[in-house]
């Protein structure tokens, strides 16, 4: 068994380092039964699976299911989005997941951190990590067409285009009226859910902050179960 205070080494694409582990030097009987991590969900290990696979925060993910569904993987969307990630039929056939498994938990869930890495590549010119990330979220609810207008509506008026909270989701906002989304800078035409946006990326970063939150006090609390003696072991005061 492989022991250790936190999620796997080394750095994500979401800029956030998890803590150092100190697995394989920690002897294992004694300590067989506690987990590495704290539990969030049922789909833990799916995410955890999808996010390795692509360098995620699989606490992001999971964040993301959350919210979407509450971790329900029967949800299905008045329009028609599905599964425990709540995603659109036409995206996860464009992610080449068969109708027959746009239910299935390990699909939807596989196919919702492609589409996550593909939007973050979309982002490389925004620079700073957690607005990328607020790009992203805006763009998994809303539609990666209608957040470029909104980048561009709100570059042409004199605001900041990388940065998302009072900047673009403004902008967001102007695209439910004619004057904006007629405008010969948006080629995705009106939008009038941008309430439901706004408040998606508002919920996933809550959570997410919340999941890591707990992973942490998790962590501790396993680091204080370790007897003074198994420390001495490996040389840690």
């Amino acid at each position: 068994m492989l022991f250790a205070l936190f999620v796997a080494g080394g750095s994500n694409i979401f800029g956030h380092r998890p803590v150092e582990t100190i697995e394989e030097q920690v002897p294992e009987p004694e300590y067989e039964y506690l987990s590495p991590h704290v539990w969030i969900s049922h789909y833990d290990d799916h995410f955890r699976q999808a996010a390795d696979s692509l360098e995620l925060d699989w606490m992001l993910i999971a964040a993301i299911a959350y919210t979407e569904s509450r971790f329900d993987s029967a949800a299905v969307s008045s329009v028609g989005a599905k599964g425990v990630m709540q995603m659109m039929p036409n995206t996860l056939n464009g992610l080449d997941v068969p109708d027959s498994l746009h239910a299935d938990n390990s699909a939807n869930i596989h196919a919702s951190a492609r589409y996550l890495k593909s939007l973050y590549r979309m982002f490389r010119g925004v620079k700073h990590s957690d607005e990328r990330i607020n790009f992203v979220l805006a763009s998994y609810n809303a539609g990666y067409g209608h957040i470029r207008d909104a980048m561009r509506l709100a570059e042409k008026h004199g605001y900041d285009r990388n940065i998302w909270i009072g900047n673009v989701d403004t902008f967001l906002m102007k695209k439910s009226i004619p004057e904006f989304y007629n405008d010969s800078v948006c080629r995705n035409g009106e939008f009038k859910d941008w309430k439901q946006t706004i408040s998606f990326v508002n919920k996933v970063q809550r959570s997410w902050k919340r999941f890591a939150r707990m992973q942490q006090e998790y962590a501790d609390s396993v680091h204080q179960v370790i007897t003074a003696d198994t420390l001495k072991k490996i040389g840690i005061k």
